[in-house]
């Protein structure tokens, strides 16, 4: 059982952050923000596939102007995600965003930061100050201490920024490209403060590299019971990032959604092509929304024992494949007719 880190807890629109609240699935819109219809069909793919919390890019007034009816619209709670103006900063809020990620350190002289946040108070509209290892300010990066330490500074100055205003709504960011520099600023960062941990691998890469960053960056701190909200930053369709959140979470057992899909490697005693049937059957129940564990094992010698926790699952054979549920062989069926004869089954067990 995993003890999740204690922190201050926040709202964000309807979605609790923090502590005991559910660990978030975020992603952010790869759309033109000035193009509502196209951020907004989106946003609702996304929402569709799981995603949570919704972060946009807002480049300029244009932009800022439109927020207000994609918040309107949208069926999760919107994030601005703003560098350098602090008007653009104050349009989003009074917009209607459900939060901001910004640097207090770099919209600007005091007064201007003074504004944002009084703003940002009256409409109790949470601040993520996003820290990135590759954008430090320039008398933190001359400094010879480890990355990580100059992270944390940096996100230490910013919260007292908004602390010294009298405002807590604040969630932190420490991202890296390099992992062992993320693993190591969120494990320092957990010691200096109670603030809610938003978690990411940032410029983790293409599919099959940023997973495996992600998964071990997100996956090590979230087994020690550190992260409150997570994305997994990938040069990607942005559901590729929320569907690997997704499986990141259930992994952990933090979170379930769908199906818990397992299947074995394969080895010389598989007689059937069990790569080409386990991403079938991956591919059918992808959107079966039950919180149900389906295997596909490659043989009937050890398949239906070594998967007997799985709801429901296959077993190949020479030419035909068997049908078990919690360990019991039900059913021996020809292999063109496995899949379809699984699902009936799996649907009637639902009735």
């Amino acid at each position: 059982m995993i003890k999740r880190r204690k922190t201050k807890q926040l709202i964000i629109g309807n979605v609790r952050i923090g502590s005991d609240a559910p660990i978030s699935v975020q992603s952010m819109c790869n759309t033109d923000t000035r193009d509502t219809k196209a951020t907004l069909r989106q946003i609702d793919e996304l929402t569709e596939h799981g995603c949570e919390l919704i972060r946009l890019a807002v480049l300029n007034k244009d932009a800022a102007a439109c927020m207000g009816e994609i918040v309107k619209k949208s069926k999760i709670p919107v994030i601005a995600d703003i560098h350098f103006d602090y008007r653009l900063a104050i349009k989003c809020i009074e917009q209607g965003v459900s939060a901001l990620r910004i640097n207090p350190g770099n919209i600007g002289k005091r007064e201007n930061v003074e504004k944002v946040v009084a703003l940002a108070k009256t409409n109790k509209t949470p601040i993520r100050i996003g820290i990135n290892g590759g954008s430090l300010e320039k008398n933190l990066e001359a400094l010879d201490i480890p990355l990580e330490e100059k992270m944390v500074k940096s996100a230490l100055g910013h919260i007292k920024i908004l602390e010294d205003m009298d405002f807590d709504l604040i969630k932190v960011s420490l991202k890296s490209s390099d992992v062992p520099t993320t693993i190591k600023a969120y494990r320092l960062m957990a010691e200096k403060c109670d603030y809610p941990l938003h978690l990411g691998v940032t410029e983790a890469g293409t599919l099959k590299s940023g997973l495996i960053k992600s998964s071990i960056g997100l996956g090590t701190l979230l087994f020690e019971g550190i992260g409150d909200t997570i994305r997994v930053s990938l040069t990607e369709n942005p559901l590729e990032e929320v569907d690997a959140g997704w499986r990141i979470l259930k992994s952990l057992g933090l979170r379930h959604r769908g199906v818990n899909f397992i299947s074995c490697p394969t080895c010389g005693r598989t007689k059937i092509d069990l790569i080409s049937l386990a991403k079938q059957v991956e591919e059918r129940f992808k959107n079966l929304n039950r919180p149900l564990t389906i295997a596909v094992m490659g043989c009937p010698v050890n398949g239906p024992g070594e998967a007997k926790h799985a709801d429901f699952g296959i077993a190949g054979a020479i030419g035909e494949g068997y049908i078990f549920r919690k360990g019991e062989i039900i059913a021996r069926v020809d292999e063109k007719d496995l899949i379809n004869t699984l699902e009936n089954i799996i649907m009637e067990s639902d009735k």
